[in-house]
């Protein structure tokens, strides 16, 4: 019976000591204890207190969430594209976020303003500020003042002229008849067109090279040395220029050497510091006569007078255009093939006519450069913005959500919402400021580039 007794007794205080021990872990558990505040006071110590001036915004990095799920393109994206970052919001990303928050402001209440608007942008803040910023504080127009007869020297630029020398090929193939008129008649026509085209002050030659003998052999040295000024280098008369062109027809062989030659000689009196020197070539073939018309070339382009080669190569063969193509690049020139003849003389609007316009028709700013420009500029600054307002978005739909869920209240909610928009617009302000400055530098560039351009074009064609 003693037994019976000690035993239960026993078994009472057992029961008694453990119902104890679960009731002290029991309240253990209740209790903040040292370990759990110091957990909690960690994950309050990761989240930073947010940018409040621009300088910082810039800074700062992606937010938790951005970084872990989302690309960060995607934000910056416009026009249609700009279709796929809402939809990720709103299909992947929220709900994500939303599970976020609302165990963080479960365990977190009673949270102020700036606490909230400090959490959530680091979770939520864009990191694409910086690298689109220092595009933007980068950005140039890349407007350049085009070459002038001058510089900005207005006594140079009616001091400076452009000589023209037109190397015409009479050798015996250019008497091949093509479309009822023979190469040579249709590169006479063509010649005499471009001529006309040349502005008034500008000094023009003709040079005939192997319109001597004949293409027979024995007639080689004599239609080889023969490369001769028809027209002197003066300013174009109508009268004796068709005179000229019309004293020689096609007969021998191709000293194409010896006439870029003979150019050079005639410009030696040219020096490129007072004037501009055009070379033109009409041929349809390749050298004949043992010289070496790419050496030729490229001493004009190495002496002083830095005179460039154009050619139009007429109805050549696979080796006489890869020999004048070289000849043209050596002469830091053009190339350009016509199989038709009835083309050469819209080639030669099309190719010469620019290559001497860049003194006479030099455009100052073009629309394309213009357009260009803005291009760019829209490729800093619109994803500059779009990342602004996303961020501001992304805040406001949070703030949206943990009202409705009944985890801050209005007055909370009013107020992260003033602070989310005050930062929107103090980026945007300053974005926009550089924005402005730089598109005003942009504007004022091309008025000035413009207006000496136009200056320069009046001068020259008062001269």
């Amino acid at each position: 019976m003693n037994f019976i007794k000690k035993t239960a007794m026993a078994g009472c205080i057992l029961s008694l000591v453990f119902t104890g021990a679960c009731a002290k872990n029991q309240a253990q558990s209740d209790e903040a204890t040292p370990a759990k505040i110091a957990a909690d006071a960690k994950v309050e110590e990761k989240t930073p207190t947010a940018a409040r001036t621009v300088e910082e915004m810039i800074d700062q990095n992606a937010g938790v969430l951005i970084e872990e799920h989302m690309d960060q393109k995607l934000e910056t994206l416009e026009s249609w594209d700009r279709q796929q970052y809402l939809d990720f919001i709103e299909q992947t990303f929220n709900p994500i976020a939303e599970k976020e928050f609302k165990t963080y402001f479960t365990k977190h209440k009673n949270l102020t303003g700036d606490q909230i608007y400090d959490y959530l942008v680091y979770m939520l803040g864009s990191g694409n500020y910086k690298s689109y910023y220092e595009k933007l504080a980068a950005y140039d127009h890349g407007y350049v003042m085009p070459e002038l007869p001058n510089g900005e020297d207005k006594v140079t630029a009616k001091q400076k002229k452009v000589n023209n020398l037109v190397l015409m090929d009479a050798s015996g193939s250019m008497n091949e008849v093509i479309a009822g008129q023979t190469k040579m008649e249709q590169a006479k026509e063509a010649i005499s067109g471009f001529v006309k085209s040349i502005p008034e002050d500008a000094n023009v030659s003709l040079i005939a090279y192997g319109h001597v003998g004949s293409s027979a052999d024995s007639d080689k040295a004599k239609s080889c040395s023969s490369v001769e000024t028809v027209y002197p280098l003066s300013s174009y008369q109508p009268e004796n220029f068709t005179t000229s062109i019309n004293s020689f027809q096609a007969s021998g062989w191709t000293p194409l050497a010896g006439a870029i030659n003979k150019a050079g000689e005639i410009l030696q009196a040219y020096p490129s510091d007072e004037y501009y020197n055009q070379v033109y070539i009409v041929s349809d073939g390749v050298e004949t006569c043992d010289g070496d018309p790419v050496a030729a070339a490229q001493q004009l382009q190495s002496q002083n007078i830095e005179a460039k080669v154009h050619i139009i190569g007429l109805n050549v063969d696979n080796e006489g255009q890869q020999q004048l193509k070289q000849v043209a690049d050596s002469g830091g020139g053009e190339y350009i093939t016509v199989d038709d003849p009835a083309e050469l003389e819209v080639q030669i609007t099309e190719k010469w006519k620019p290559t001497l316009g860049q003194l006479v028709w030099t455009q100052g700013v073009t629309l394309q450069q213009s357009v260009d420009a803005m291009e760019r500029m829209n490729e800093i600054y619109n994803p500059l913005y779009y990342a602004s307002s996303a961020e501001l978005n992304r805040i406001k739909q949070a703030v949206y959500y943990l009202n409705k869920e009944k985890l801050i209240t209005d007055d909370v909610e009013n107020q992260v919402l003033e602070i989310a928009e005050s930062m929107e617009d103090i980026r945007n302000n300053h974005f926009s400021e550089i924005k402005e400055a730089k598109e005003l530098e942009r504007e004022q560039a091309k008025e000035e580039i413009n207006a000496k351009v136009e200056e320069w074009r009046k001068q020259w064609q008062e001269e």
